[in-house]
């Protein structure tokens, strides 16, 4: 069983190479991943996907936002951790974030909507991100699933059929470490199904590019620049925001800007390019799954060095719009034709 689904999770990865917010399985993992940020979001950011470098930020964000953030009401948002699963699983495995509105309104919308899809299995929810899981029990109170403790939960409740649907942006570091803690579950379960994540085929691109064209075309007016926050990452990977942004100029659409935190495009890139245009007003958003620490204060923040910061010290009215990726109905749905597609394959 194991070679079985070890070789098929090698053909997914193969075929997702450029696949929203830090792997954080267990402790030892933060010392390995210190350079981490919260994202895909967070995910997101993290997102969110991004991926490989959100841990040692995100303990920061931890202690700063209990005293300085406004999060939303956790009571609100529903952790997807109750047994009596059934025979059929589908586990939704997010980096997370524990800025609670964003969490209802993007993972969980994410995880409704392959809930609606899918009637016959039960959707459940695990974070990469232990810093984060620990912060929203100690601070609010709920406590939601690690991947091991969700796949535990799922061995425990005799589930038969296991599908796995990340939320992530890309195939990443995030993705493949992923990949590798569930094969060591394979025995647990009869069939076992993995989703790809966000970014993975040309298609995914084309609808991911029309899918935030259409959630800001209400700015496009001629005179805006509208730029994209992403996370960035080291890895191969980070090649997909140049991708993002190749296709946004061939669609035509010369006045939207792909950028990075981490990696590059830079912010600076990213303001060079705007400033070539002839733009009265920039109105940002992250592309990210979660709209978390990057997305309030490293974009929309009012410290000197935050996008919305810059983009007024070169003289433009800025408008941040903090929406995470998972609030776009397209991109939910793109989440339920990977995990359809998974099954199917």
């Amino acid at each position: 069983m194991k070679k079985w689904i070890a070789a098929l999770l090698c053909a997914g990865l193969t075929v997702g190479l450029l696949a929203g917010c830090g792997n954080a399985k267990e402790a030892k993992d933060t010392d390995e991943k210190a350079e981490e940020a919260v994202s895909q979001d967070d995910v997101e950011d993290e997102a969110d996907d991004d991926d490989e470098s959100e841990e040692a930020e995100e303990a920061e964000e931890a202690e700063d936002e209990e005293e300085n953030y406004d999060t939303g009401d956790a009571s609100l948002d529903n952790p997807r951790n109750q047994d009596g699963i059934g025979e059929k699983e589908l586990l939704v495995v997010s980096f997370g974030t524990s800025y609670n509105d964003s969490r209802r309104l993007t993972i969980g919308a994410i995880e409704d909507d392959l809930e609606a899809a899918f009637p016959d299995w039960s959707v459940r929810r695990a974070f990469t991100s232990q810093i984060i899981i620990d912060h929203v029990k100690d601070r609010d109170g709920e406590e939601i699933d690690n991947v091991g403790e969700a796949l535990d939960r799922a061995a425990a409740n005799g589930v038969k059929e296991l599908l796995v649907q990340p939320t992530h942006l890309m195939n990443g570091l995030e993705y493949n470490d992923l990949v590798d803690e569930v094969a060591n579950y394979s025995d647990a379960f009869e069939k076992v199904y993995i989703g790809e994540p966000l970014l993975t085929s040309d298609d995914d691109f084309t609808k991911v590019a029309s899918a935030i064209c259409n959630a800001t075309e209400k700015y496009d007016d001629g005179e805006t620049a509208i730029c994209f926050m992403g996370h960035g990452t080291e890895a191969d990977s980070n090649e997909v925001y140049a991708k993002m942004q190749k296709l946004l100029t061939a669609m035509s659409m010369d006045n939207y800007y792909v950028g990075t935190v981490e990696a590059t495009p830079t912010l600076d890139d990213v303001i060079n390019a705007v400033k070539n245009g002839h733009y009265s007003r920039v109105v940002l958003r992250p592309l990210m799954v979660v709209a978390g620490d990057h997305a309030n204060n490293d974009m929309a923040g009012d410290d000197e060095d935050s996008w919305k910061s810059r983009f007024e010290a070169e003289g433009y009215k800025v408008e941040a719009d903090v929406a995470g990726l998972g609030e776009i109905p397209e991109i939910r749905q793109l989440y339920v034709e990977h995990a359809k597609k998974a099954i199917e394959e």
